[in-house]
């Protein structure tokens, strides 16, 4: 059965940050994600975790100066040391938050790049990543993302990423597959849902509508039928994640806004006695 995590560095955004994780559990979720914890100290937001009953289920490793528009140093020759330094800093936060899975974020691919040499320096780092999370026993994970949404994103296709794996060549580095980015990107969701899960290289699912990543009921994507696919091959290969929610509520910030919108987890619920 699918398990759905509130996407903190997304929903609620009518709620200061650290006041998130009471709104998530007040919904019913059990589970959350966001993408970056270091504005805060790891013992403030594992605080807020037991008070509030929740499991931290993933969150990015340091992307650089992600204000100013990078997107990952994990491809770029150059930054392996400040890769280095971000990767121990982000297990850190993962011990501290009882996290089982990070995200690496791969970067954007700098103009006239040699996609070779940058592919090299990503298996490279992604490899020596893997060791330094092994000894945490935590999972890396890898994500192709749109290009629309990340102009010149390096990693975009579900068949790169279980290449990169296969390269890399370490079990616990594994695929975060963002179903709202693999149907901008491939279309034919289902199909890879049913490829790619049993291999047991799918360690997390994303989900937004497309195409305004707004709430999973809103847009081109029957994510009712998709879950359904989720549960049914869950059951065969014995998958047991999560579902992060990672949309941005359509009612914006109004107040209340991310619960009202949430009757498409509430049906979900109703329908399956989840």
């Amino acid at each position: 059965m699918p398990r759905f995590a509130a996407n903190l560095s997304m929903l609620y955004p009518e709620r200061p940050f650290l006041d998130r994780f009471e709104s998530a559990a007040r919904d019913g979720f059990e589970g959350v994600e966001f993408l970056f914890p270091y504005e805060h100290a790891p013992e403030e937001i594992a605080a807020r975790l037991r008070g509030n009953g929740l499991q931290q289920v993933l969150f990015n490793a340091p992307p650089g100066d992600f204000a100013n528009g990078e997107r990952g140093m994990a491809c770029l020759p150059g930054r392996e040391a400040q890769f280095q330094a971000g990767l121990l800093q982000a297990m850190r936060y993962a011990q501290a938050l009882g996290c089982p899975r990070v995200h690496v974020m791969a970067g954007l691919v700098p103009a006239h790049a040699d996609r070779a040499a940058l592919r090299a320096t990503y298996i490279a780092n992604l490899r020596w990543a893997a060791k330094q999370a092994e000894r945490e026993g935590v999972n890396l994970l890898v994500e192709p993302i749109n290009v629309r949404d990340i102009p010149g994103y390096f990693l975009n296709r579900q068949d790169d990423a279980h290449a990169v794996l296969a390269e890399v060549g370490a079990g616990n580095v594994k695929v975060q597959m963002d179903l709202y980015h693999c149907q901008i990107v491939e279309g034919d969701v289902a199909t890879k849902i049913r490829q790619y899960l049993p291999t047991g290289r799918v360690a997390h699912f994303q989900i937004a509508g497309v195409p305004q990543r707004h709430e999973p009921d809103l847009g081109e994507v029957n994510f009712d039928y998709l879950f359904g696919v989720i549960d049914e091959v869950s059951a065969t290969c014995g998958w047991e994640g999560w579902i992060g929610c990672e949309y941005r509520p359509a009612r914006g910030a109004a107040e209340g806004g991310t619960s009202e919108g949430l009757g498409w987890l509430r049906r979900w619920r109703t329908r399956t006695g989840a």
